[in-house]
């Protein structure tokens, strides 16, 4: 169920197409492509790429999470550990395209991180779907989603991944859809809470890796920071979205988007619109301090 290849996301994509994206337009890591000076977007895994592997490779997968489970209850998802298995076959083809170990290439690479969003609205707070919330304190959960986070950002430390971005979760209980699920007209701070906790392990993870990998350089991007502090033009609506929502809160299939979609903060009752993953990685790659720990991505580059 977790699909975005159909009208009207992506109608201000290039060429107006869905490709996939669960937004209008371009996501955060379409904008970093840009920033970092590629003339094209990075290509899906499943497109089977090729020489375009060594541009770059994305391997996300909507509905997917930290936990194997997490998304379970919208159908096949590729998870983070089958990712890491993806991006292991292709660490093994490239190798064949470069002289030397492929990891005096890949430490020279970016990598962008993004996931655990999910963790949370397709798992921890659907209690009726998922046992999660009766087995954990949001605590103890937080801790359990960063050991297996740890384990993975360990695993492409030691392909030769050294410049790493991982980014925070956004305030997940302000999204319209879960405000909808909690009958609230203000943002959830249950909710936001949780995800606190799991943001601040998420730092003190960060500072650890720093600390005692060798040559590592990790940073963090506060999205949720972001989310709160960022000024948005005059009559701009950071809560409210841009499509006829179903029942599970994506766009209806075929049905027209509003208007004027610079305005609106999210596209669907999830997912963030171009506009907002614009400023968010306009100052994630650029912003010296304030909303990234220790650097931003172009220090770090």
């Amino acid at each position: 169920m977790a699909k975005a290849n159909y009208s009207p996301y992506g109608v201000d994509f290039p060429g107006g197409v869905p490709t996939g994206r669960f937004t209008n337009g371009r996501t955060i890591a379409d904008f970093i492509t840009q920033f970092l000076g590629f003339k094209e977007f990075i290509q899906p895994y499943s497109a089977h790429i090729g020489q375009d592997a060594l541009r770059g490779v994305n391997y996300a997968s909507g509905a997917a999470g930290i936990l194997p489970e997490t998304g379970s209850n919208l159908g096949e998802r590729i998870w983070l550990d089958q990712q890491l298995q993806n991006y292991n076959v292709t660490i093994s083809m490239l190798q064949s395209m470069v002289k030397g170990p492929i990891a005096n290439y890949l430490n020279k690479c970016l990598y962008t991180v993004n996931i655990g969003s999910n963790d949370y609205i397709n798992n921890y707070f659907l209690p009726q779907q998922f046992p999660s919330s009766k087995l954990f304190t949001k605590d103890e959960y937080a801790t359990l989603l960063i050991s297996r986070y740890r384990a993975r950002l360990l695993a492409l430390y030691d392909s030769g991944a050294r410049k790493i971005v991982v980014f925070g979760l956004g305030q997940i209980g302000c999204t319209p859809a879960e405000k909808a699920r909690f009958n609230s007209t203000k943002c959830v701070d249950e909710i936001n809470k949780a995800v606190d906790l799991f943001n601040t392990k998420l730092v003190s993870l960060v500072d650890d890796f720093n600390l005692k990998l060798l040559e590592a350089k990790f940073t963090y991007i506060n999205l949720s920071a972001l989310q709160s502090s960022t000024s948005f033009p005059f009559g701009f609506i950071m809560d409210s979205y841009c499509c006829k929502l179903r029942s599970d809160f994506m766009c209806e299939p075929l049905s027209p988007p509003c208007r004027n979609r610079l305005f609106h903060g999210y596209m669907d009752g999830f997912h963030p619109s171009e506009f907002v993953n614009q400023a968010a990685a306009t100052i994630a790659y650029n912003d010296p301090f304030l909303f990234v720990h220790p650097m931003s991505i172009r220090q770090l580059l």
